[in-house]
């Protein structure tokens, strides 16, 4: 199959029309079209229907649209896989928000001149991370890595960042004016923590920490985004939910949001750096150098982890 003919079809889909595709492509109008007609002729199928507005996907011209965005996917991993350094770096940091997407970006601000590709798998656990990886789709991500769990041959992880909990509470909330909570102190209320997915590692962090420290979290109900839970907390005397140390929220005055410190133990949720270890991007060894020297120690009396979530810097 013609890349060059693949490539024109993705290119009239993102555009919405010939001659803008063909103004991205640098080359003609009349070169794209030879292109989708070679391309349709090969396929035997008509993918586009001109109109009025532009270019519109035929029913085939959909089905074969994922293909051809992932004909051109593994077309860029072949050329990385010897030529790493042509391409952005790409770094699944499960959300934005996270601490993973502070620590990424602080490497950018000491790196400018390193291209990066930040991307969000969100609906991920950490084996569909661990396969994103090895099939090279990413260089890199960051989950919370067990030390029974299975990694294939080429696959290694090191614990690179150990996140304390936060509470986050409304101002009529009954720990809104406390400088620090326990564990303790916290059982008897309702910590909201909705979209946590069943059998995830997220999940598996959360249940032991209910259950050791004897809380009452909610996970039931529909997500309707970190703007709507914000707004959801700042107006109840009830609810609370946990967030990272270092996560990023953003939210009106009006909300008077409180960020509370959880101690005596903090609560540490370890998150390990996965990557393949015959990736020969050169900005990976950066990243990874760059983590390194920020690694964090074996935790202390203070803290607490899930015991599946024993010490390890790293697994060969």
């Amino acid at each position: 199959m013609d890349l060059d003919a693949v490539r024109t079809f993705v290119a009239v889909v993102d555009a919405g029309q010939f001659q803008e595709a063909a103004a991205d492509l640098s080359i003609t109008q009349q070169a794209v079209s030879k292109r989708i007609a070679a391309l349709e002729k090969d396929l035997d199928v008509r993918l586009f229907i001109r109109t009025a507005h532009g270019a519109q996907l035929t029913v085939d011209g959909q089905v074969f649209l994922p293909h051809a965005r992932e004909l051109l996917r593994v077309e860029e991993r072949a050329d990385a896989s010897v030529r790493p350094g042509r391409r952005a770096l790409r770094v699944d940091v499960v959300s934005r928000r996270v601490a993973p997407a502070v620590l990424l970006q602080d490497f950018y601000r000491m790196n400018p001149e390193i291209q990066l590709d930040v991307v969000t798998l969100l609906s991920a656990d950490v084996d569909a991370a661990i396969t994103a990886v090895e099939a090279g789709t990413i260089d890199a991500s960051f989950h919370a890595v067990a030390p029974q769990q299975h990694l294939p041959d080429a696959i290694r992880t090191a614990r690179v960042i150990d996140e304390p909990h936060q509470l986050l509470v409304g101002p009529r909330h009954a720990l809104a004016n406390a400088h620090a909570v326990t564990p303790a102190q916290l059982a008897g209320h309702r910590i909201w923590m909705p979209g946590i997915a069943a059998g995830t590692e997220v999940a598996g962090y959360f249940d032991e920490l209910a259950a050791t420290f004897g809380l009452t979290l909610d996970v039931i109900g529909p997500v309707f985004g970190y703007e709507a839970l914000l707004a959801e907390i700042a107006d109840s005397p009830e609810l609370a939910t946990l967030v990272g140390e270092r996560s990023r929220y953003l939210w009106p005055d009006s909300y008077d949001l409180r960020r509370i410190p959880v101690r005596d133990p903090a609560l540490i949720y370890p998150l390990s750096l996965i990557w393949r270890d015959d990736n020969p991007h050169p900005a990976l060894a950066e990243f990874r150098d760059y983590l390194d020297a920020r690694r964090p120690s074996p935790p202390d009396t203070g803290v607490w982890t899930p015991t599946w979530a024993q010490w390890s810097a790293s697994r060969a």
